[in-house]
């Protein structure tokens, strides 16, 4: 497992009965999770005096049960400084378990001694932007949704990448890399995170178990002669880590040499010592 526990500004403070207890900053919020199906006895009176909650309905989705929380506020992990907010189906904009695999981009880029082109899919926020051009690498930060790319660019200028080389495409992620291959373009890396479920804006139907293995042929032909790693990030329910390395392993390996290590990524909890999984992530590296 590759755990985030190197942030200052997030803490995972206790989780337990379908929900987790965080620190985002100087507010505490108290979240839906999935995974934390065992019991706890809350003995953190912060449990009892959130600055939001997020409640589920009975109905479906849910809603923020505010008290004195910010709009908007600034967390920092590193040197990378990001926006987050209360949105829509509890998230806010960050996964803070992603730390270990920006750690991991950086660490890849900076040691290549050469200059790396990444290619970032279905980007969002722009958590992995940040900090592959925060290592020094030209980034094609692509997304299908406006406001997710706006603010993406916020978060590059909040780290004082607003000069860095790094294109903004609001697209189709499978349409703009069709277009890429045509081009003759190609990147050094790849980072995807594609989500379960969704629809194009086409009406076309993306179901992860169905189509994750054809996108990646599709992707693995804007790579590079000399690619260095390719990134497969997955929250899909019940989707092992080592699926992601038979597809690294089918498509990528194959093609480039390399080997691919996968896990999940996880994150500390400060009551109990435990950690928390918090997905899957594939990690595909080249031999050199």
């Amino acid at each position: 497992m590759w755990v985030s526990d190197k942030w200052r500004d997030y803490e995972l403070i206790d989780c337990g009965r379908g929900e987790k207890l965080e620190r985002w900053g100087d507010c505490i919020l108290v979240r839906p999770d999935p995974q934390a199906i065992w019991d706890t006895a809350r003995e953190d009176p912060l449990w009892r005096r959130p600055d939001a909650r997020y409640a589920r309905s009975s109905t479906g989705g849910g809603q923020w049960e505010k008290k004195d929380v910010p709009q908007q506020w600034k967390i920092a992990y590193r040197d990378l400084t990001f926006q987050v907010k209360p949105m829509n189906f509890k998230h806010t904009g960050l996964f803070p378990e992603q730390a270990a695999n920006w750690d991991f981009c950086m660490e890849r880029i900076r040691k290549a001694n050469r200059p790396i082109s990444v290619l970032n899919l279905f980007a969002y926020t722009g958590g992995a932007t940040v900090a592959c051009a925060a290592a020094g690498a030209s980034v094609c930060h692509v997304d299908a949704a406006k406001g997710m790319v706006s603010w993406a660019r916020e978060n590059a200028k909040l780290s004082g990448l607003e000069g860095a080389p790094i294109r903004w495409i609001i697209d189709d992620c499978g349409k703009f890399v069709e277009r890429e291959i045509r081009r003759g373009r190609q990147y050094d890396a790849v980072i995807m995170d594609p989500p379960s479920y969704g629809r194009g804006p086409s009406g076309e139907v993306w179901k992860l178990e169905d189509n994750l293995y054809p996108f990646v042929e599709l992707v693995a032909g804007v790579l590079s002669k000399e690619p260095l790693f390719f990134l497969i990030n997955s929250y899909t329910t019940g989707l092992a880590p080592s699926v992601l390395t038979y597809i690294l392993e089918t498509v990528v390996t194959k093609r480039h040499g390399g080997h691919t290590d996968s896990g999940e990524l996880g994150l500390p909890v400060t009551d109990s010592g435990l950690v928390l999984p918090a997905g899957a992530t594939g990690r595909w590296v080249a031999d050199r």
